[in-house]
């Protein structure tokens, strides 16, 4: 039976896929694996009292049903439950652990179109889920589906739930005093995605001294991810030329994630970033270890920039849980995705887009320097990357003529370029990324890949065999 939990939660379209059904299945799950204080190894040992869990989700219409599904799950097996409402998904992280909860919930697909929607857990202190938890969670699902209950509070058992908006103001207070440098002087355009930071990126922003300029803040729970934020920059870019700003920022539907354009509403990816606050942590001295994690799919010029700089890189596969992961083991403060997810482990347990984008615009108030100016430390290597669906993407390192596609890529490119194949995590898809010296070098591979790809794992087509190292499945 294929893993519910993928790389980033449970997640599906909604009302198919993500059904009430299961949404109330996994809450009531989590509250025994998570709601169980004499298990869980994380200091609550002998606590008192019920457990409580933090509930938000990001403005998507379906949402609405699925949030009311999760709460009763949670407060049907005596989970006492406080409801902030709309807010981004680092809010909640950072709320589990400020108001001392047990655990949190978020309903997002983060930067999913809208028809999508998704459950992620948070345990105490407002951290992700290792696997062996989500395992956990998932088996107790299995239990309670095939029909074995434990006995179920009743009466004063049963959790309560709480409305408690007003705590959005502590992870504004929380952003504030995260902010290394004021904003005063900066004009900001600010991208809300029609997402769960429609309200409280901009007044983050406006706290710290900037003018901000927002777009894509009028969330209707339909438009969500639609032809704004992060995934389609054009409205930033124009809106950046137009107001004669400084740079601006772009957050997805859940604010885990930002992406930035510069003065001349040019792109800055999330490796810009990255290295742009690598180098001003060094400076500052809060890079502990000197040390910034990256993952498989960062460019090879974020590689080659942090070596001029005298930074240590370390790399993991894709996903933000798993950077997370190795800055915990490492003791690194300064992690993050080519997507945007960007993690300051000073100050937040997950990616938090808001953050990020204050971190970015402080680095340019501070040094008096252009964002495109700062973000020349690193040099982009041409990269493409095509999504081919259709395609049984579980066979991804199965494929012999694949590997040996792939092979034939990599000694074309030699030391100059690299191939990274993998098949996505939260969707049905494999992704091909090629870079090169040359754009239409690694334009030309990227689709040769591609029809190979879609060749030999059409869905039902026999395995040809197992592949070499070339081809990496994250």
């Amino acid at each position: 039976m294929a893993r519910l939990f993928g790389t980033d939660g449970v997640r599906g379209v909604a009302n198919v896929e993500l059904t009430a059904e299961l949404a109330l299945g996994l809450a009531a799950a989590a509250a025994e694996v998570l709601g169980d204080r004499d298990r869980l190894p994380d200091g609550t040992d002998g606590a008192t009292g019920r457990p409580v869990a933090v509930v938000g989700r990001d403005p998507r219409a379906s949402g609405e049903f699925l949030e009311a599904a999760v709460v009763a799950g949670l407060a049907g097996r005596g989970v006492d439950v406080i409801r902030p409402g709309v807010l981004p998904t680092p809010a909640v992280a950072h709320l589990t652990d400020a108001l001392d909860a047990d655990f949190g919930v978020m309903l997002s697909a983060s930067h999913n179109p809208m028809p999508d929607n998704g459950i992620k857990f948070f345990a105490r202190g407002g951290r992700k889920l290792p696997d062996a938890l989500e395992d956990r969670i998932e088996e107790r699902y299995r239990g309670l589906t095939d029909g074995t209950h434990r006995d179920l509070p009743v009466g004063a058992g049963v959790g309560r739930v709480v409305e408690r908006t007003e705590v959005a103001e502590r992870y504004l207070d929380h952003l504030a005093s995260a902010l290394p440098h004021r904003l005063d002087g900066l004009t900001i355009v600010l991208d809300a995605a029609h997402g769960a930071a429609s309200t409280i990126a901009p007044a983050a922003f406006e706290r710290a001294g900037a003018r901000v300029v927002t777009i894509g803040a009028e969330p209707d729970g339909l438009n969500i991810n639609d032809g704004c934020g992060s995934t389609h920059l054009a409205p930033l870019s124009a809106a950046v030329l137009e107001h004669d700003a400084d740079l601006g920022i772009a957050l997805d539907g859940d604010a885990d994630r930002c992406l930035a354009v510069d003065a001349a509403g040019e792109e800055v990816d999330g490796d810009r970033i990255l290295a742009v606050l690598a180098v001003a942590m060094r400076e500052a001295g809060t890079l502990r270890g000197n040390t910034v994690v990256a993952t498989v799919m960062s460019n090879l010029g974020f590689k080659l920039a942090m070596e001029r700089e005298g930074i240590e890189l370390r790399q993991t596969a894709v996903g933000d849980r798993y950077v997370l992961e190795e800055m915990t083991a490492g003791g690194f403060t300064l992690g993050g995705e080519q997507s945007g997810h960007v993690i300051a482990l000073d100050h937040a347990t997950t990616g938090d887009g808001t953050l990020t984008g204050l971190l970015l615009a402080a680095r340019v108030a501070a040094t008096g320097r252009s964002l495109a100016d700062l973000a020349g430390v690193m040099t982009r290597l041409p990269q493409v990357l095509v999504n081919v669906r259709g395609v049984d993407k579980a066979r991804v390192g199965e494929s012999a003529g694949l590997a040996a596609a792939v092979a034939a890529a990599e000694r074309e490119l030699g030391s100059d370029g690299r191939v990274l194949l993998r098949s996505s995590g939260t969707e049905p898809l494999v992704r091909v990324m090629v870079e090169a010296p040359d754009a239409g070098q690694a334009r030309r591979l990227a689709d040769e890949l591609a029809e190979v790809a879609r060749v030999e794992l059409t869905p039902g087509a026999a395995a040809h065999g197992s592949v070499n190292g070339s081809v990496r499945a994250g």
